[in-house]
């Protein structure tokens, strides 16, 4: 059968009180709901029987399905979003939760990493579910950078932007490197850098170390090397993706098909790239972006929900996302008003 496109006003009072019920009761218990439960909560009463045939239509609209044989009703991933396009009522966040997400953000320091990762556990504690956040590439104008010997294998670079904000990387450095080539490298890199990105002088060093015009020992221009491939890697990049909270998702199973609901999650959470692109996508507009269930190719299996919204930076340029992800059974309500406020949050102090 061909479902027809519908909108709320499309629905009569009677069918949209009983559609409402249905989906609140979801998204709180879980639960199907049947129809004599509903015949004691509608403000004009109708009988089980008025109600059923009511919930047969809206199933084939295709906004409700019956798990089961001769159970109540859930919402399908189309009736969850025309609930949340049109009877959602969205509600505020509390003053202690604004200063919570301000007071959790800013302490993590100038570090945008730190302070990412920090809203990403932030969201994850105050949703129940698992948080997640891009780490924008530093395409930042730089003031300084410096080499830190941590190990015979391991460098600290401390990059700082003209903006002030400052991102640490771990780097491994090639064996029998010496202290004096580490900072000979360091030395190099950050007057080379010093007013321009790294993408933007990332030519004009590869063009002198292979032309022998930099002075450079031949451990350090490996450093060099190393350094600029890493730092100014391609978009497929996974270590932009910082996802907080997994194992609150278990807290949610009551079922063996949720256990493996969360299996396909899990798995989809691995390959990180497929949320990159997600999340690429609520970056194109401003606003919180909401993909539910099978509406996303990502999430067709696992029937899960992601809340995000994008931050920018100090330039207003929009540069990451943040969000929420877990089952269809969000508090929407709750957590769009939360990512947003944190996303906004961002926005301030990276500026």
């Amino acid at each position: 059968m061909m479902q027809e496109t519908i909108s709320i006003q499309g629905l009569n009072e009677r069918s949209r009180e009983i559609f409402r019920h249905i989906v609140e009761d979801y998204l709180l218990t879980g639960i199907p709901v049947g129809s004599r439960t509903l015949s004691r909560r509608l403000s004009v009463p109708l009988s089980p029987a008025s109600i059923r045939n009511v919930m047969a239509d809206l199933e084939d609209s295709g906004l409700l399905y019956a798990p089961h044989t001769s159970a109540g009703r859930l919402p399908t991933d189309k009736g969850l979003r025309l609930f949340i396009d049109g009877l959602l009522e969205i509600g505020d966040l509390s003053e202690e939760e604004r200063h919570s997400i301000e007071g959790r953000c800013a302490a993590a320091g100038r570090n945008y990493t730190d302070m990412l990762t920090a809203a990403s556990d932030l969201l994850s504690d105050l949703s129940g579910f698992a948080g997640l956040v891009t780490v924008p590439k530093n395409d930042q104008a730089l003031k300084h950078l410096e080499i830190v010997s941590l190990s015979p294998d391991k460098a600290l670079v401390v990059m700082v932007t003209v903006n002030g904000v400052v991102e640490n990387r771990l780097m491994r450095v090639p064996p029998g490197l010496t202290p004096s080539a580490l900072v000979e490298a360091g030395n190099y890199l950050c007057d080379r850098l010093r007013g321009r990105t790294i993408r933007e002088a990332r030519e004009t060093i590869q063009r002198e170390i292979e032309s022998h015009r930099a002075q450079l020992d031949a451990l350090a221009a490996q450093v060099v090397e190393a350094g600029l491939a890493e730092w100014a890697g391609g978009q497929d990049n996974p270590a932009r993706l910082i996802i907080r909270g997994r194992a609150r998702l278990l807290d949610d199973v009551t079922a063996i098909e949720d256990l493996e609901r969360l299996r396909r999650l899990f798995d989809e959470m691995e390959s990180k790239t497929d949320i990159l692109n997600v999340l690429d996508l609520a970056s194109e507009g401003d606003g919180v972006r909401i993909f539910i269930g099978a509406e996303s190719k990502l999430f067709s299996l696992s029937g899960s929900s992601m809340i995000v919204a994008p931050f920018t930076d100090g330039s207003q340029r929009i540069v990451g996302s943040i969000g929420v992800i877990g089952p269809t059974r969000l508090n929407y309500a709750r957590i769009i008003p939360m990512v947003d406020y944190t996303a906004r949050v961002i926005g301030r102090l990276m500026g």
